[in-house]
């Protein structure tokens, strides 16, 4: 089957917020979590979207607990690609942020296009500062931004950095300096909807979205697109209907049916395959999802260093 027939899926199965008191089966320990990938690798998964928790089951950018989780991961000779949050937590500085991507080097790292209100509790703060910081950063490492989009302006915050690296560059030619890559020329999207304090998991937006998109890139760009709780399903449907990517996972949603919790993420990876198949469609495998999105390809390093 051709690329054309193929969609990238990415299981993000823990996030910063189920606990095992309210849903118990959510993976929240590196070897926890690692196992759960390793199976949904193994059901079809391309991508693995990793969140990770301190002691008590909060989010944390904690490096040690990164580099333990994808460390299983790889021990267990699983090819699935690895995506970093950048997110984990609130009040973080952006050092720790960033060490995640900068020391394991995954082929891709999230990168929130906005700061929100999030909940209508608290402020998910993404500074300008820190969105700069990642611009340059995230080339540097080898790492592809994910670009996560939680309202139709954050596209726009991201057609800004573009075209501040299009003119730095510009500069650099004039003065006969070498150039930055700019990762914003060829991007990927994924537009989270329903996220409370950001869009709502409604079609239309999704459209909305993807119509903005076009008219600053044309077509010379990939996404996807997820649906946070009761959006799940309408928001995986809408993504295969128009060509889109997937995202499953309990970080989104942790009902499989209405009134039923999941028992794995592999129920969601397992669900989607059928999806797929009902409409001629098949899972990218990780090598496919590299090519589809251009990634490079990165050795983690033997985790033990780290001990």
């Amino acid at each position: 089957m051709s690329l054309e027939n193929k969609r990238i899926l990415t299981v993000a199965c823990t996030g910063a917020w189920p606990k095992k008191e309210q849903f118990p089966d959510v993976p929240v320990t590196p070897r926890e979590e690692a196992d759960e990938i390793i199976a949904c690798h193994a059901a079809g998964a391309s991508i693995a979207h990793i969140h990770v928790r301190d002691d008590n089951q909060n989010a944390t950018m904690d490096l040690a607990k990164f580099v333990e989780t994808v460390g299983y991961i790889r021990e267990a000779k699983c090819d699935i690609v690895i995506n970093l949050t950048t997110s984990g937590g609130l009040g973080i500085a952006d050092e720790i942020r960033m060490a995640p991507f900068q020391e394991l080097r995954p082929e891709i790292a999230t990168f929130d296009a906005g700061t929100m209100n999030w909940a209508h509790t608290t402020v998910f703060e993404n500074t300008p500062t820190f969105l700069a910081k990642l611009a340059k950063e995230m080339p540097l490492a080898g790492v592809t931004p994910e670009i996560e989009i939680f309202d139709i302006g954050m596209i726009h915050n991201v057609l800004f950095y573009k075209k501040s690296i299009e003119k730095a560059n510009a500069k650099a030619r004039e003065a006969g300096e070498p150039e930055v890559h700019n990762p914003f020329t060829r991007p990927h999207f994924q537009f989270v909807l329903g996220a409370p304090g950001g869009s709502p998991a409604d079609v239309h937006i999704l459209m909305q979205m993807l119509d903005e998109v076009r008219r600053y890139w044309g077509d010379n760009f990939t996404w996807g697109g997820l649906g946070i709780g009761r959006g799940h399903l309408p928001i995986i449907n809408a993504c295969i209907a128009l060509g889109g990517h997937i995202r499953v996972g309990m970080e989104d949603n942790v009902y499989y049916r209405r009134g039923q919790l999941a028992k794995s993420n592999v129920e969601f990876v397992d669900r989607t395959r059928d999806m797929l198949a009902c409409n001629d469609l098949e899972i990218a495998t990780p090598d496919e999802a590299r090519q589809i999105l251009n990634l490079n390809k990165q050795n983690f390093p033997s985790w033990k260093t780290y001990e």
